[in-house]
């Protein structure tokens, strides 16, 4: 942005100091310009506004126009309270009017989404007396991610803490004499090595997150037998059902073909079908279904657990989201399984559904193009 008003005050700088009084349409008599501000400021994504004493817009760009005005038309000659309702930023169009002093303040524009700006305000002397303009450098994006990044960074402190916390706690009991303690040592031990196990998992998760999200991951498709992927996985996740008292089904026709990266669809399912059993009622069932629909192939893993209310679903792909903390964390859960299914599945060119409503159980569906 810096970069931008610099250029811009040369250009004033040098209307300014030839002695002439420029206007923003300037066009030299009787000969072709070089150039006109008014095209300068239209090519510019960044919104521009030149605002008089009196407060008045007396110039803007294209993309000003489209930040700041709902129903489309002119911001000239309007009053700049009108058009943003916001303090401190009529205050630094004063001050750079009044006292010939620049400044940057954030501005948030509520809409049907908000838009965050930083302005950069500055004096421009344009005529005989003093004007300002506004440079308006959209930060929005830049916020959000900015948003999500602290957010991410404080839900894996959280997550590393609990077992951390735990493990140091066995470690210190077991150094203080329960080593000896033949009653108990085992257990302490099986309880370290099961949150050191969820501090693995955890982090392998997080890793292969960010190989996704890099690009770093390829699809290497090819023809796949589904339902044999799917007794695959119903046979290496039985003994976790069983323990869970649930029973799986394997609902796929026979000869049932797709293309997909086996490893890659492997994982999907298998996070799926292993969240759709811990998060089950005892005696409850998860069946694996198979569906052609016009150009894609759809799988789904359809549980009878409690179902998932509205609100959950909105943002239960969302990474670390967990409708019941509690019992996620009671459960081994790392909160980043569904996050890894959404993006694996459109890395594969289709995408992932939830539906469910409470007390009815809750269908995954991993949608795949027909190649």
């Amino acid at each position: 942005m810096s970069v931008l008003v610099t250029v811009l005050s040369v250009l004033m700088l040098n209307s300014v100091t030839s002695g002439r009084k420029p206007l923003i349409d300037e066009v030299q008599p009787d000969e072709e310009p070089r150039f006109r501000l008014s095209d300068i400021f239209g090519t510019m994504r960044e919104g521009i506004l030149i605002v008089s004493q009196d407060m008045l817009v007396t110039a803007s760009n294209a993309a000003a126009a489209k930040a700041f005005m709902r129903n489309g038309g002119s911001l000239n000659d309007k009053r700049l309270s009108e058009i943003l309702r916001d303090f401190r930023l009529h205050k630094a169009f004063e001050a750079a009017i009044k006292l010939k002093s620049s400044s940057e303040v954030r501005v948030e524009v509520i809409g049907e989404e908000s838009r965050i700006f930083d302005v950069l305000v500055s004096p421009l002397n344009l005529s005989e007396t003093y004007s300002a303009i506004g440079v308006f450098y959209e930060v929005t994006r830049v916020e959000r991610l900015e948003r999500v990044r602290q957010e991410f960074l404080s839900n894996i402190s959280h997550e590393l803490r609990t077992p951390l916390t735990s493990i140091l706690a066995f470690v210190e009991t077991l150094e203080e004499g329960a080593i000896d303690d033949e009653k108990n040592n085992r257990r302490f031990l099986e309880v370290i090595r099961k949150n050191a196990n969820r501090m693995h998992l955890l982090i392998q998760d997080i890793s292969e997150l960010s190989s996704i999200e890099a690009g770093n991951v390829k699809m290497r498709p090819e023809e796949l037998n589904a339902r044999k992927m799917a007794g695959e996985i119903i046979s290496s996740l039985s003994a976790l059902a069983a323990r869970y008292e649930v029973t799986l089904s394997n609902n796929i026709p026979e000869n049932t073909s797709l293309k997909a990266d086996a490893v890659r669809l492997q994982q999907m399912l298998t996070n799926l079908v292993e969240n759709a059993i811990k998060f089950n009622r005892r005696g409850g069932t998860v069946k694996i279904l198979s569906e052609l629909q016009d150009d894609r192939y759809i799988l789904r893993v359809v549980d009878t657990g409690e179902g998932i209310s509205r609100e959950h679903m909105q943002r239960i792909f969302e990474r670390f989201y967990r409708i019941d903390k509690a019992r996620s964390r009671e459960i081994g859960g790392t909160g980043l399984g569904l996050a890894i299914v959404k993006h694996l599945a459109r890395l594969h060119g289709g995408e992932v559904t939830v539906s469910s409503a409470p007390g009815e159980g809750t269908t995954f569906s991993i949608f795949l193009p027909k190649h």
